[in-house]
């Protein structure tokens, strides 16, 4: 790849053009053409270029895997320095070892047979973190076990990380999508063997109770909040349903969940009322 100090945006912007529609997706949901155009600007780019061009990525050098946890410790490091927003970003990762230990180790004896094939999903997937946790704690088990992850984002950015960290994984990038879980499931007919969430806090679902209420209304339990809808200024029991609905049957082999949730959802309202 050749880059000219006159005008290194135009090279760039031809050289991701280049690549598979799925890693074109990821570039334009970070918004990478303005921040080039911002760089070049600032007269940033040919320098900051000229620094990646020095790092030897080659595969033969950093295997996909290095790769992932390279992108891994970034993410952290970004997640660390926006104290605000940390948390819509990134679980911490003692957190997600603990949740994921806790999910997966019942299942070890099994997991360690040969041809081995599991399914994992987040719901609330985030920069992928926990997909990331779940398929790494299997592989040390059985390194020729298969994990397919599967994940939806409501952030069009930490999807983007998220799909970036699977596509380096080698992972199907198609089964991680774009939307809102709760008003707009796009992986409404899969059901899984793992599941792990960390959805977001307290947060109301004020803007979409008209979708949950209609399913509610509609499909009852043959959807997935059958049995009631918790108060609108407070949507994690939501999520708690929704994975709930995810499982796979018993005579499919069932499924195990692990979701982090504050106190809200668990002791909200008089024994017997509300969502206690």
């Amino acid at each position: 790849m050749f880059y000219s100090p006159v005008n290194p945006g135009r090279f760039i912007e031809s050289y991701i053009q280049s690549f598979s529609t799925d890693a074109r997706e990821i570039f334009e949901h970070f918004k990478f053409g303005e921040f080039i155009t911002q760089l070049d600007d600032a007269n940033l780019l040919y320098k900051a270029v000229q620094q990646v061009k020095g790092a030897d990525l080659r595969p033969e050098v950093i295997s996909n895997h290095d790769m992932g946890l390279v992108f891994e410790e970034l993410i952290r490091r970004f997640a660390e320095g926006s104290n605000e927003t940390a948390g819509e970003h990134f679980t911490p990762r003692d957190i997600v070892d603990l949740t994921t230990s806790l999910v997966f180790m019942e299942d070890d004896e099994a997991l360690t047979k040969e041809g081995i094939i599991r399914t994992i999903y987040d719901p609330t997937a985030g920069t992928g973190g926990f997909l990331s946790a779940g398929m790494e704690y299997v592989l040390k088990l059985n390194p020729a076990a298969v994990m397919r992850a599967f994940g939806q984002e409501l952030n069009p950015e930490s999807y983007a990380i998220c799909k970036a960290d699977m596509l380096i994984k080698g992972q199907d990038v198609s089964n991680i999508k774009l939307g809102n879980t709760l008003s707009q499931d796009q992986l409404v007919n899969d059901r899984f063997d793992y599941m792990l969430s960390n959805p977001p806090f307290g947060v109301d679902w004020k803007k979409i109770e008209k979708d949950i209420k209609d399913e509610h209304a509609i499909k009852g339990f043959d959807g997935r909040f059958g049995p009631g809808l918790p108060r609108v200024s407070d949507g994690s029991l939501l999520f708690l349903m929704h994975l709930i609905s995810k499982l796979r049957d018993t005579d499919e082999g069932g499924g195990r969940i692990g979701i982090i949730l504050n106190g809200s959802p668990l002791f909200t309202g008089g024994a017997g009322s509300g969502e206690s």
